[in-house]
């Protein structure tokens, strides 16, 4: 019997409940460490878009595993919502795409700045993929835009892409930046979807570049550096699946489930629930309201 897209992508699902992530994108960004080694040597990392917590708790675990001293890690949550606490990581609930929110995380550092930037954050996806990937290329922008504030010289980033016609635009805007810029697909991604996540490693911005901050959906983007059509070419962009498959799950396939001695699975609750989900209204309503009533009084009040 054919398995759905559904029953493919559930392994990581099941996998995260079991070893105690909030999510499974955390698979995402370990097999990213695996290939990249992003993590090597990293005291202080920001985690932009960081709700529910999933790569935060990656970093909280590898930055802190293994140091006697681990006063000397720092680690910052950037997002609009709340998200639930995580050991050794500091939250801020803050716009990304305001000043406020980078001199808070400069604050946190103190003299110096962030060794590490990542980025898992995306929109509610349309279905359309052309408005999907416009609207996420903006956000990696933004996400760019704060980095160039709070990253120090040498250090990396890695934020979510929408791979498509505009994936070579992105990669020559980030080359600006950085001396080496890859595109990653790593194993825990499904193949139909559209993601893919930028590495983009040794930060060295040109000289005389003066980090503004610019939320590109709502403001005129103005160049900051003279670059000439030369300079700013299509690059043949290196993409890299992350993850070996000989000691990694694959996203498109099944297994079955661990059991007992018993035969039987274990089942497991999620890591960390949603503090305050927007889907808990309109819950509490279907206990106390019959929508389908509520609507037909709506529409006979309207006419």
């Amino acid at each position: 019997m054919g398995k759905t897209s559904k029953d493919k992508r559930d392994i990581y699902y099941r996998l995260a409940k079991e070893e105690g992530w909030r999510a499974r994108s955390a698979f995402k960004l370990l097999q990213i460490d695996d290939t990249f080694h992003i993590l090597n040597g990293v005291t202080r990392a920001v985690d932009l878009c960081a709700a529910p917590g999933s790569w935060s708790q990656v970093l909280s675990r590898r930055l802190y595993e293994g140091r006697e001293e681990s006063a000397d890690v720092k680690i910052i949550a950037v997002d609009l919502q709340a998200m639930a606490a995580l050991p050794g990581v500091t939250q801020i609930q803050g716009d990304i795409t305001k000043l406020s929110t980078a001199q808070a995380i400069i604050d946190h550092f103190g003299d110096k700045k962030a060794e590490l930037v990542v980025c898992d954050g995306a929109p509610d996806v349309t279905g359309l993929h052309d408005i999907d990937e416009y609207i996420q290329s903006q956000l990696l922008l933004a996400a760019l835009s704060i980095t160039t504030h709070v990253l120090a010289q040498g250090g990396t980033f890695v934020a979510k892409i929408f791979r498509g016609k505009d994936t070579t635009l992105l990669y020559s805007q980030l080359d600006i930046f950085f001396d080496s810029v890859s595109i990653t697909k790593p194993q825990s991604s499904r193949n139909s979807s559209l993601e893919a996540f930028v590495v983009c490693k040794m930060y060295n911005p040109p000289e005389g570049f003066v980090p503004q901050m610019i939320n590109p959906m709502i403001d005129n983007v103005k160049l900051l550096t003279e670059q000439t059509e030369s300079q700013v070419n299509k690059k043949l962009i290196p993409f890299i699946v992350s993850g070996d498959l000989r000691h990694n799950y694959d996203s498109d396939m099944s297994y079955n489930l661990s059991v007992n001695t018993d035969g039987q699975y274990e089942w497991k609750d999620a890591v960390q629930k949603p503090i305050c989900p927007p889907y808990e209204e309109i819950i509490e309503m279907t206990r106390t309201v019959s929508l389908k009533n509520a609507a037909i009084f709506d529409y006979v009040i309207a006419f």
